[in-house]
């Protein structure tokens, strides 16, 4: 068959559902973890996610049903163990715009799917890799997870308590903003390369370590400027400042205080009842006491009495509420930050556009379920 216009935007299928890359076309090679998320979030912004599942899933040990990281998604089962597995996938990358990786380095390449091959069926495809310790370097093959990959980077120094181990921040940080988000960026960002007159595809090597270290640029600016101390629990944003910090209630909840500039601090001081009582914010030597007196203040009241005192002031002061809390909360509810698919509340697509808003469209994609329905769309040949 004339498989000489499937590169060209022109003839693409409308993408399931509207949005700023509906049109894009993206393959996912199926794996855990920041690729899963970073396709996702491309899926939700309207492309047109195939996901390549194996057979035995991928081990994270999920209901592919409940997986809402597979949101919005299409999958196709295939096995590329098989003596046609990688001429499948090759099929689906010479239609594509996009390709998510996120194996050790050289795994794609042995099983004939790597950079070259793909590069070569498709020349303008951006190839996104995504890893914990990036494609070279003397760890690049070594096994690692969310908090080896922050604790390298220096990230996880800065997190908790002065005298306790540094505190885990589940694995958003490295896993999400480090590697997904960054993954995201690199391969738009390559995308608008790749649809220049003169540009090409090319391959986006974006690896945990490197993009949570690039998200330390600011304190190291600071620590630079002799603004912020290498040690935990020693600066203004690390919990050693008694106004930026969270404190227990009565009722054993907590609320987070951000009053940093001085006309913040001194409503938040006024409000709390304290400010003829306590030391003064720049009287860095009594911090201690100021500290203890607004914990014990805070103590005195419940969270959702203390809510009531600050709502709707610049004290900067919020109640710190859980996972499950969250979605409830007037402000989030008012712009539909959570939202609610098939009885399944979750977090709604992040960023809005006021013109191609993103959407969830589907539940989760269960693996192989749209074998056919991908294969007429995107006009793939029969084997």
């Amino acid at each position: 068959m004339d498989r000489t216009d499937h590169r060209d935007h022109s003839v693409h299928r409308a993408a399931p559902g509207i949005g700023p890359l509906a049109g894009v076309r993206v393959v996912e090679l199926a794996g855990i973890g920041p690729g899963p998320f970073a396709a996702m979030t491309l899926a939700d912004l309207g492309a047109d996610v195939v996901r390549v599942d194996r057979p035995g899933g991928t081990g994270l040990g999920i209901d592919p049903a409940a997986d809402l990281t597979n949101r919005n998604k299409r999958s196709v089962l295939i096995d590329l163990k098989t003596p046609d597995g990688a001429a499948r996938v090759l099929d689906l990358v010479e239609r594509a715009d996009l390709l998510i990786e996120g194996n050790r380095p050289g795994v794609a390449e042995r099983l004939g799917i790597g950079p070259e091959e793909c590069l070569a069926r498709n020349p303008r495809l951006v190839y996104g890799r995504m890893t914990g310790w990036g494609q070279d370097g003397p760890l690049a093959q070594s096994a690692g997870h969310d908090i080896d990959y922050i604790a390298l980077s220096g990230a996880l120094s800065m997190i908790g308590e002065a005298d306790e181990p540094p505190a885990l921040p589940a694995n958003l940080l490295g896993d999400y903003a480090g590697g997904a988000l960054y993954l995201v960026i690199g391969l738009l960002a390559a995308l608008q390369h790749a649809r220049t007159p003169d540009g090409t595809g090319q391959v986006v090597d974006a690896a945990v370590v490197d993009g949570t270290a690039h998200l330390t640029t600011m304190i190291h600016a600071m620590m630079s400027a002799g603004g912020w101390q290498d040690r935990r629990g020693a600066n203004l944003l690390d919990g050693a400042a008694p106004f930026y910090g969270s404190y227990e209630t009565a009722d054993g909840a907590y609320m987070a205080v951000g009053a940093l500039e001085t006309r913040f601090y001194d409503r938040f001081i006024e409000l709390l009842g304290i400010e003829d009582d306590v030391p003064a914010r720049k009287d860095f030597g009594r911090w201690d006491e100021l500290r203890a007196a607004v914990a014990a203040r805070f103590k005195e009241r419940t969270r959702a009495e203390w809510t009531r005192v600050f709502e709707g002031t610049d004290a900067c002061v919020t109640p710190v509420l859980t996972l499950r809390e969250a979605p409830a909360h007037p402000h989030l509810a008012v712009r539909g930050t959570f939202t609610e698919h098939a009885g399944v509340v979750q977090p709604a697509p992040a960023p809005r556009f006021s013109a191609t808003p993103g959407s969830v469209r589907t539940g989760p994609a269960l693996p192989g379920a749209d074998t056919a329905e991908v294969a007429r769309d995107w006009d793939l040949p029969t084997r």
